[in-house]
């Protein structure tokens, strides 16, 4: 049987997908990699991001993101690196035209109760380039952890100011987990009505919900936004853009213990039972998927080229299924590979009846009548926010003597040549 008939069950038309790959292999370009060399060194890397902590890792992640904006940009500095890191006989700053507009629009007090002037708002960034690229250089810049997009729908916001213009953070609601067993129970949701009849498409996940700095630390501004995330803005966003949206999930970072605990309107759900997958450097991925196109090439066409009916990717998650493949070829061990990691899992809901609704015992009309489970205007949430927990917040640290007026912004860690650097410089700052 011809190799392509096997997808025409699945609605694809074999003779479209061979010309497509003979088309693409008689230009692509194929690079031998040896493949002892190639499994020593991938051996190597994965050893040693296993012996790190969650948080190192996490911060090592961010540190080879920021390393390819300095390569992709070719950043250069305006000043000797040591002139930079010491003492500097004139008030001389290192320049870079794309994110000195942005630091310079990050919010920051000039007094503990400059919270209470905030009135926090929702730009949808969607249909905008420039805001786009703000977002994306906000995520990168002002959080530790890596700024990886989600297969699917997205739609992302920047928090600003409306009094000062001031960017307060960056947040973004994703198509949700196909199976998230935690959640599903708490929904009582069957395989057949989440998937078949696609009631997955009503629920979103919060992917990015990330404050700037100091309001993070000084007055829990990762509470606000995730709070804005349930907002009215962010509902009539996602369900004119997509489907009506009934319900939202998040994750914490590390562990259970998280900033949803105990936040209004967000219940926990449970626990994850998953687990860190490493992900060695960019040079040895970018080897590893030579050598798959060189010894594999339908393979590799089919994860890395190929395209669905709708345009879409052809294999869904084929970065990690990739990379898991090749490492079963390599005989890597599996405990370099990955480790546990279990997160806490917390679900909104957005109407009264917003379960019922997602098991299809109701009607959506059904389910607006049933009404909104709380007001999420953003005018309201936000100050639910500064009464019930940055006010707490602020007071407790002011007490304590723990007042921080310290922005984070990442910009310097381009100019950070080794991880020893970074690790003792920043380490402190993950999860902040």
């Amino acid at each position: 049987m011809n190799y392509w008939e096997k997808y025409r069950e699945k609605g694809y038309d074999p003779e479209r997908l061979r010309q497509e790959y003979e088309a693409w292999e008689k230009k692509a370009k194929f690079v031998n990699e040896d493949k002892e060399t190639l499994i020593h060194d991938v051996t190597k890397d994965l050893t040693f991001l296993s012996s790190l902590s969650v948080e190192q890792y996490t911060l090592l992640r961010k540190w080879r993101e920021i390393q390819e904006f300095k390569v992709k940009r070719s950043v250069k500095t305006e000043l000797p690196l040591n002139a930079f890191f010491g003492k500097p006989e004139k008030e001389e700053k290192l320049s870079i035209p794309e994110l000195n507009p942005i630091k310079s629009k990050l919010w920051c007090p000039e007094s503990p109760c400059d919270y209470l002037k905030l009135e926090p708002r929702l730009a949808i960034c969607n249909g905008d380039s420039d805001r786009l690229k703000t977002w994306s250089l906000l995520r990168s810049f002002t959080s530790t952890m890596l700024n990886n997009s989600i297969p699917g729908r997205n739609i992302r916001f920047i928090a600003y100011d409306a009094v000062t213009s001031k960017y307060l953070g960056v947040i973004c609601i994703s198509s949700d987990f196909m199976d998230l067993t935690a959640r599903d129970n708490k929904i009582g949701w069957s395989r057949e009505i989440k998937t078949k009849q696609k009631m997955i498409n009503h629920i979103g996940i919060g992917s990015t919900i990330v404050p700037t700095q100091p309001l993070g630390y000084n007055f829990v501004g990762g509470k606000l936004l995730a709070l804005l995330i349930l907002s009215d803005y962010v509902e009539r966003s996602w369900t004119n853009m997509y489907d009506r949206l009934a319900g939202i999930t998040t994750t914490s970072l590390y562990g259970s213990f998280s900033q949803y605990n105990g936040l209004k309107y967000w219940k926990k759900a449970g626990r994850s039972a998953g687990s860190i997958k490493y992900e060695p450097s960019r040079d040895i991925v970018n080897r590893c998927k030579e050598w798959l196109k060189w010894n594999h090439r339908i393979m590799y066409w089919e994860w890395y080229e190929a395209k669905s009916n709708t345009g879409h990717p052809f294999k869904r998650d084929f970065k990690q299924r990739s990379l898991a493949w090749i490492y079963k070829e390599f005989g890597i061990p599996k405990e370099i590979i990955q480790a546990d990691h279990e997160r806490g899992i917390y679900f909104c809901t957005l109407f009264n009846k917003t379960n019922e609704y997602l098991r299809k015992e109701i009607t959506e009309d059904e389910m607006l009548r049933s009404r909104h489970r709380f007001n999420n205007s953003v005018e309201t949430l936000g100050e639910l926010w500064k009464t019930k927990y940055a006010s707490k917040r602020i007071k407790r640290l002011l007490e304590l003597g723990n007042y921080n007026t310290e922005s984070l912004f990442y910009d310097e860690l381009i100019y950070l040549d080794t991880w020893e650097e970074v690790n003792e410089k920043y380490i402190k700052n993950v999860g902040r």
